[in-house]
């Protein structure tokens, strides 16, 4: 009988669309944004103030209809701060290599990037890029020319810092850049009122989608606490994303702050210990640090796995392949819930995954306790 359930919340209680909203709008901002390298896009000129029907169109060209999020998520990168990253670099690897050729670009390009990869060197970038470049327009129509048939997260990371080495002479500092991602990415969840800035973003946080009845949800919640089952949360969400909707729809209260890890905590632990970045999923820190309520990172690096004797104690709910890998890392049992980006289609995913539960939704853990 199991005696924890770890939950994660994207596709499995709150439906992922602003999420990957957020991330196109992102990806959009830092390629024509004159915040960064100012191009020109099929998408549109730069605005903040968008309406659901634009930011469709935007999401739709960012991610070639969502295909790009699929193969994203098809080789185990759930955070969205990475899809962020790697969609970017792939554009702007050919914006790069529309202007490779020239001489004059190339000394631009080393002296934009003389003191790294800040937001000044970007928007220095930016300004080479549009004086030399051939291929004036961001399509986004370039990740496989890039990623290809990679097939980890890993290798499309490589690969990025592969090619920039190697055709453009340049060390792709990964880390820089997805942190300038990151905040981009916070800025437009989050809105103004909850980053005190002002770029005209409204954010996402009040608009959240339940993939689930939240009180037939409580129901659960509440019926497994009953039963002595410890519940906990790994997510790729930051705190207050996390916090704030569960809270509303009265889900925070059923779990323990202590076993509940997101990816606020997966920074803080890459900053103590930075080699042993990537800690996202599908590395399968977020759950361990959940199911021990254990927050010393570096404690946590040195437990050995997979964890002897959990897979009947252990259950962890999740709608991705990410969450299936660092399940079974870890040594647990992986319930596959079927309310992720593919939907029912992801089932034959999860059957060669050997997921050990496929789920149309999380309610139906409650039958696993019956």
């Amino acid at each position: 009988m199991f005696t924890d359930v770890l939950f994660d919340i994207d596709g499995v209680m709150l439906s992922e669309e602003r999420y990957f909203d957020a991330s196109a709008l992102t990806v959009n901002e830092l390629l024509t944004s004159s915040r960064f390298l100012g191009l020109q896009s099929v998408a549109g000129a730069y605005r903040a103030d968008l309406s659901n029907d634009d930011i469709a169109v935007v999401r739709q060209l960012v991610f070639q209809r969502d295909t790009v999020l699929e193969k994203l998520k098809n080789v185990g990168v759930n955070a969205n701060w990475d899809m962020v990253y790697l969609v970017f670099v792939s554009e702007l690897a050919q914006a790069l290599r529309s202007a490779a050729a020239n001489s004059e670009f190339k000394r631009a390009v080393v002296n934009a990037l003389s003191d790294g990869w800040t937001v000044g060197a970007v928007q220095s970038l930016g300004s080479a890029i549009r004086e030399y470049a051939s291929e004036q327009v961001v399509s986004y129509e370039h990740y496989d020319i890039l990623y290809g048939d990679a097939t980890t997260r890993d290798e499309l990371f490589d690969r990025a810092r592969t090619l920039f080495a190697t055709s453009f002479g340049l060390e792709l500092d990964d880390h820089a850049l997805w942190s300038i991602g990151q905040t981009t990415f916070q800025e437009w969840y989050l809105g103004d009122d909850y980053t005190r800035a002002s770029t005209g973003k409204k954010g996402f946080l009040k608009s959240e989608i339940p993939l689930i009845e939240p009180a037939q949800f409580q129901s659960l919640l509440s019926d497994l606490r009953d039963r002595g089952i410890r519940l906990g949360i790994a997510t790729g969400r930051p705190f207050t994303e996390t916090k704030v909707p569960l809270e509303f729809f009265g889900w925070w209260k059923f779990f323990d702050e202590a076993k509940v890890s997101t990816a606020s905590d997966v920074l803080i632990a890459e900053q103590q210990v930075p080699e042993a970045r990537p800690l996202s999923k599908p590395h399968p820190f977020s759950y361990l640090r959940s199911l021990t309520a254990n927050h010393d990172p570096a404690g946590l690096l040195s437990t050995s796995l997979p964890l002897e004797g959990k897979r009947a104690q252990v259950l962890i709910v999740g709608d991705s392949i990410a969450d299936a890998l660092a399940a079974e890392r870890l040594g647990a049992s992986f319930a596959a819930v079927l309310t992720g980006l593919e939907g029912a289609a992801a089932r034959p995913k999860f059957e060669r995954l050997q997921a050990n539960f496929i789920l149309d939704d999380a309610l139906q853990v409650n039958a696993l306790f019956a």
